[in-house]
């Protein structure tokens, strides 16, 4: 295909020589006379592992060349790759991007072809929607979807290792206006040894800083448990070599799922007293500081989305802190339950794992001494509980309660705090979630 990349900074310039290697006819647009200049004698503008050598081979064997702009070349694809950096604020500068929108549109308003914008850049959820589009709509006289296509897709490399990155990234992710525009865009990515996944354009957009915040995380996470353990005279690196060994909870998707607080006899306990030791020794660990506050907003959200309703019937699934068990140590549900209860709400609970343990297990004296007013509530009937409530919460991910949920009469409010449900099996109407 023909492709023009505007912008010749670390990603345009890695994207535009593989491109070009795998015989796509790619020309780099930027505004800087001196990057357009060394391309054109075949080297890279940045300092990259084997990139030197790529662009002198794409511009010998005439698949890219650089220009400063004026009259764009005819193409199939636009690729936006144009800096995004930080205002002084925090808040993200469109200032590139936008007047590469508008270039883009005048060269849409001379051309008869179709034509698909695919963006690079990495832009905030709903840029492609409410920035982008609109300025091209509004330029080039022509509507998307219709005259031209639109992608969001993020790129995955990083620096010193981009071109094997480039060919081998974890996964290849087209955000789609359409699935013509997710069809062209997959074409280009056929040389790449990755899964595809193709998707709208604002989860596009969001997995990109979902990729990078999470990264933060990891070191930051590292580095917190590296000063406790250096305070302590422990080898953090091996500590985290083995921490690294555990691909079941530790390095996996476990845990990775939005939703309710978390709770049970370990996790809250545990970092209580990891972070007071952390005091004792004098150290400010500002992640692990911020966990449990954060996951008693959690709780706080999952009430806000309760009262927003204006009903006070309420019905609760789940009451233990996961599925398979009794155990109702700092459960967060239990926590959310003496909310409602001293706001005035009338509460009825089904939980058959806990309506067993009121009787046989382990928790009986717990119940009986700490959550008397709880365990009062408990019914043994969960079609009783749905029928005699106004709202439905589902605060553990049972099997068991999918059948008489999806059944329940259309006037319940289904308030689902764990996803019980896969996105097309959600009940239609007066169904919501905590974090989808």
């Amino acid at each position: 295909m023909k492709i023009n990349i505007f912008g010749l900074g670390y990603v345009g310039c890695v994207s535009a020589a593989c491109l070009a290697k795998s015989n796509h006819i790619v020309n780099g647009i930027d505004i800087d006379p001196v990057k357009v200049n060394i391309i054109n004698s075949g080297k890279s503008p940045i300092v990259e592992k084997g990139l030197d050598e790529l662009i002198s081979e794409t511009v010998s064997s005439g698949n890219l060349r650089a220009l400063n702009g004026g009259n764009i070349p005819e193409a199939d694809l636009s690729i936006i790759c144009v800096g995004t950096p930080s205002h002084s604020n925090g808040s993200l500068s469109l200032n590139y991007f936008t007047k590469v929108a508008e270039q883009i549109g005048e060269y849409l308003k001379n051309s008869n072809s179709y034509h698909v914008v695919v963006n690079r850049s990495t832009v905030l959820p709903g840029t492609i929607e409410n920035t982008l589009i609109p300025i091209l709509e509004k330029s080039s006289g022509r509507m998307a979807g219709e005259d031209f296509g639109i992608s969001m897709n993020p790129e995955f490399m990083r620096e010193g290792t981009s071109i094997l990155d480039y060919y081998n990234p974890p996964f290849t992710l087209i955000g789609e206006f359409d699935s013509k525009t997710g069809d062209i865009v997959e074409k280009i990515y056929k040389n790449v040894n990755a899964p595809i996944f193709r998707t709208n354009i604002k989860v596009a957009e969001m997995v990109k800083y979902s990729c990078n915040s999470f990264h933060a995380v990891k070191v930051t996470f590292a580095n917190e448990i590296g000063n406790i353990c250096k305070q302590l005279g422990i080898d953090s690196h091996e500590v985290m070599d083995i921490f690294s060994k555990d691909n079941k909870l530790n390095i996996s998707t476990y845990y990775l799922k939005p939703g309710f607080a978390f709770g049970g006899s370990c996790l809250p306990k545990d970092l209580r007293a990891i972070t007071y030791k952390a005091k004792e020794l004098d150290l400010n660990l500002p992640l692990l500081n911020s966990l449990l506050p954060s996951n008693q907003n959690q709780i706080e959200s999952a009430f806000r989305i309760i009262s927003k309703t204006n009903h006070k019937k309420i019905g609760i699934l789940g009451l233990s802190f996961k599925p398979g068990t009794d155990d109702l140590r700092e459960s967060p549900m239990v926590e959310l339950i003496e909310k409602l209860i001293g706001k005035g709400y009338s509460v009825k609970i089904y939980d058959q794992e806990v309506a067993v343990a009121k009787i046989f297990g382990s928790n009986k004296k717990y119940i009986e001494t700490a959550i008397p007013h709880i365990s009062s509530l408990i019914s043994n009937s969960i079609d009783l509980v749905i029928k005699e409530s106004d709202i439905v919460i589902i605060g553990k991910k049972e099997k068991s309660y999918r059948e008489p949920v999806k059944t329940a009469s259309k006037s319940v409010h289904i308030i689902d705090l764990v996803r019980l449900f896969n996105k097309n099996e959600e009940p239609k109407e007066n169904y919501e979630g905590i974090g989808w």
